[in-house]
């Protein structure tokens, strides 16, 4: 579950504590194009008043339209499916004749919500089960990340805390890396055991600055498969101590900057230091995409597309051209259905 998720919670029960019915909707499934991921979450509130999305707009004004006339989950959950045909696809605005099932659920005193959101804040990963037949909810502790499981009888999300970034260097490359890192909902720390690079650095929402040396950091850090390290110092006494022991964690991307001489290496030497192998070839570098970009706001860019592709698996080898071309065929083909 991602910040804006969590601000959608936090909404919810203050709505409710001021007497106003609230309708929570989760995507629990798509096909096709969707705006949208599974596990996405709006709210509804009687006045029409809304928080969250689930389609980027597609759909939105219709169910607020629904949810206030009581249409739509009056008194247990609902689901809902919108896009099942190419007209209505085209109705509401879905992308290439995508389709979008949803959960809408009115919330009560037993939804939970405060228990849960206690468990995200806590970083405790959690279950929550909901029963479609009575409304019941019921929490418990689950080693998995975000997942949505919907089978018409129970609804099942799990949420947890959002994803990490360690950056190793605390120069301008970072400033630019941290802010676009927070706006992508990462929880980022900066580490730099270099007193004069922390001069400068502002209170930035999201962003912890660290003075650990990085090796001893990146092992209190406990990094999951939800966690991201870059290194980009360029001083391979602090790069190195990060990435020799990143790399034997889960974390589903670590990076580090330079050219290919450097870090092929950077490779070398770290197979010195009781990295295998496969650990090493695993290190992304040079780091980011190749977007042609040479100043630091292009490059922290470069990196966090990177990032972004290889953590929901969006092979690389393709290019925006070839995306570009696969969208516009893909409505052309839902057009010529209609």
């Amino acid at each position: 579950m991602n910040s804006m998720d969590v601000e959608v919670i936090r909404s919810a029960m203050d709505w409710m504590n001021r007497g106003h019915r609230v309708v929570m909707g989760t995507v629990v499934r798509t096909w096709g194009s969707s705006p949208r991921p599974p596990g996405s979450l709006m709210i509804i509130r009687d006045d029409g008043q809304v928080a969250g999305s689930l389609s980027g707009g597609c759909i939105e004004d219709d169910l607020i339209d629904r949810v206030k006339r009581g249409e739509l989950a009056p008194r247990l959950p609902q689901p809902v499916l919108y896009g099942a045909t190419a007209e209505e696809a085209q109705r509401f605005g879905l992308p290439c004749g995508g389709t979008v099932q949803i959960v809408l659920e009115p919330l009560h005193a037993g939804s939970m919500l405060r228990e849960l959101l206690a468990a995200i804040e806590q970083h405790r990963v959690t279950r929550r089960r909901l029963e479609m037949a009575t409304g019941l909810v019921a929490l418990a502790p689950s080693s998995e990340g975000d997942g949505v499981q919907f089978d018409s009888h129970v609804l099942q999300t799990v949420h947890g805390p959002g994803q990490r970034l360690l950056i190793i260097g605390g120069g301008q490359l970072s400033r630019y890396l941290a802010g676009m890192a927070v706006m992508l909902d990462y929880g980022v720390t900066v580490c730099d055991p270099r007193e004069e690079y922390h001069e400068g650095w502002t209170a930035m929402d999201g962003v912890t600055l660290s003075r650990a040396m990085p090796d001893d950091l990146v092992i209190a850090m406990n990094l999951d498969a939800r966690s991201a390290v870059v290194a980009v110092t360029h001083d391979p006494k602090l790069d190195d101590l990060a990435l020799m022991e990143a790399l034997k964690t889960p974390a589903f991307y670590v990076g580090a900057l330079g050219s290919r001489r450097n870090n092929e290496a950077r490779r070398l030497r770290l197979r010195e230091f009781d990295v295998s192998e496969a650990e090493a070839a695993a290190l992304r570098g040079p780091v980011g995409l190749n977007l042609g970009g040479r100043t630091p706001p292009e490059i922290a860019l470069s990196i966090l597309a990177e990032m972004t592709a290889v953590r929901s698996g969006t092979p690389l080898d393709g290019t925006l051209a070839d995306w570009s071309a696969s969208q516009t065929a893909c409505r052309v083909s839902a057009s010529s259905q209609t």
